[in-house]
């Protein structure tokens, strides 16, 4: 039980005057822990809004510094912060906007060894990275840790996200069986991305993240959100989870964890 001080009741006011949230929902909000995978252009948002909302304790995991030509979308980044470590710029503007919150910040790159050390203990994960090798590792990861999860992804003037409950609804690998192979598919850094999309994106995420922690209405489960603005219109795809699916299906083929190949543009130089 938290003893609300009377500056967060001010904080969290419109939280506690709406009718799905209240007091209750604010509560499991602030008693709350959820991963942030990827401090770019969905991360900015995400952990913009749910430091904002109070979420107890959010971890967030990025193993890159800051480039110039990140600032055109991912917004928790400054110009000032260009060289900084993105976990080290985005958990200074998570602290700054609410003091309540615990921020854990992980400079690395997930993988096959270490995602499921990571992401343990999370009531929730939220993928906003920006190629498929991590996209399927974070899902693969995910279902075996029984972790809901938010899907999320980006490119020119389009997205798409679903949320995932273990166990209960169709995974990213019951849409998608496997990632495409390396380089047939372009990523933001070669194809471009409209600096907002991430900002439409993100801000969904945070709203189905805060959803499942109080409760609050529908989730997009089963379901595919897919939009593309150029002409702003928005898709609901129906999903059914698969019994066929490699890794959540009645008798799956994928039970341990492999790092797929990275997209040539995505890969960083060795140390």
């Amino acid at each position: 039980m938290i003893d609300f001080t009377e500056e967060q009741l001010e904080r969290y006011s419109r939280h506690i005057i709406l009718k799905d949230i209240g007091i209750e929902g604010q509560m499991k909000i602030m008693e709350s822990k959820v991963l942030i995978i990827g401090a770019g252009g969905l991360g900015s948002p995400i952990g913009l809004y749910l430091a904002a909302a109070g979420v107890g304790t959010i971890g967030i995991v990025d193993a890159d510094v800051v480039d110039l030509s990140n600032l055109q979308r991912q917004i928790i980044h400054f110009t000032k912060d260009v060289d900084v470590p993105k976990v080290d710029s985005a958990a200074e503007k998570m602290r700054a906007i609410n003091p309540d919150v615990q921020v854990k910040t992980y400079q690395k790159f997930v993988n096959a060894d270490n995602i499921l050390g990571i992401i343990e203990g999370y009531d929730f994960v939220i993928d906003g990275t920006d190629n498929f090798a991590a996209k399927f590792l974070i899902n693969d990861a995910c279902v075996m840790a029984k972790i809901p999860y938010s899907h999320g992804g980006i490119l020119r003037f389009t997205g798409q996200t679903m949320t995932i409950i273990p166990g209960e609804t169709a995974c990213y690998r019951c849409v998608f069986k496997e990632a495409p192979p390396a380089n047939s598919v372009p990523t933001c850094s070669s194809a471009g991305v409209l600096g907002a999309i991430a900002g439409m994106l993100g801000t969904m995420q945070a709203a189905e993240t805060l959803k499942y922690l109080t409760g609050a209405g529908k989730l997009l489960t089963n379901r595919l959100l897919t939009f593309d603005a150029s002409d702003m219109e928005f898709r609901n795809i129906k999903l059914k989870h698969q019994d066929n699916c490699p890794v959540c299906g009645s008798d799956p083929v994928i039970t341990e964890l492999v790092d797929g190949e990275l997209p040539i543009c995505d890969l960083k130089p060795k140390a």
